[in-house]
C-alpha cells in the first residue's frame, strides 16, 4: 500500500472522509458506445467510487476492442444513388455503406465500377 498505509487503516480513512468503495463483481463484458463505434472490453474489474453523492466507475483490464459505428443509411440515400449511378437499391445500399455514407462517394465508386 503506498506511503505504508496498511488496507484496513485506508478503508477506515476512506470511510471518514465519506468515500464508499464497492467492487462490481461477476463482471463478464463492458461496452462504452460512442458516436463514433462501441468500445468493448473483456473480462475486467470494476470498482464503484462513491464521494459527496457522486458515484465514479473504474475499469481495469486489458485493451477494448473497437467497433466501428455502421452509418445508418436513409432509403432516400439509397434511391438517389442508385438513380443517379443506374443500378439496383441493394447495389446502391452497399455503395453507400462502404463509403460511410457519403453519396458522393458511393456514386463514384459505382461509376467507376461499371
Amino acid at each position: 500500500m503506498p506511503g505504508g498505509i496498511n488496507p484496513k487503516q485506508m478503508k477506515a480513512m476512506m470511510k471518514k472522509m465519506g468515500m464508499e468503495v464497492a467492487p462490481i463483481e461477476n463482471v463478464a463484458s463492458i461496452v462504452i458506445t460512442t458516436s463514433d463505434g462501441r468500445y468493448i472490453f473483456g473480462e475486467a474489474d470494476v470498482v464503484a467510487m462513491t464521494m459527496q453523492g457522486v458515484t465514479t466507475f473504474q475499469i481495469s483490464g486489458g485493451e477494448p476492442r473497437f467497433e466501428p459505428a455502421v452509418p445508418e443509411i436513409p432509403d432516400e440515400d439509397v434511391s438517389l444513388v442508385a438513380d443517379q449511378a443506374g443500378v439496383p437499391p441493394d447495389a446502391a445500399r452497399a455503395a453507400l455503406e462502404e463509403a460511410g455514407g457519403d453519396i458522393a462517394s458511393a456514386i463514384l465508386a459505382l461509376a467507376d465500377r461499371g
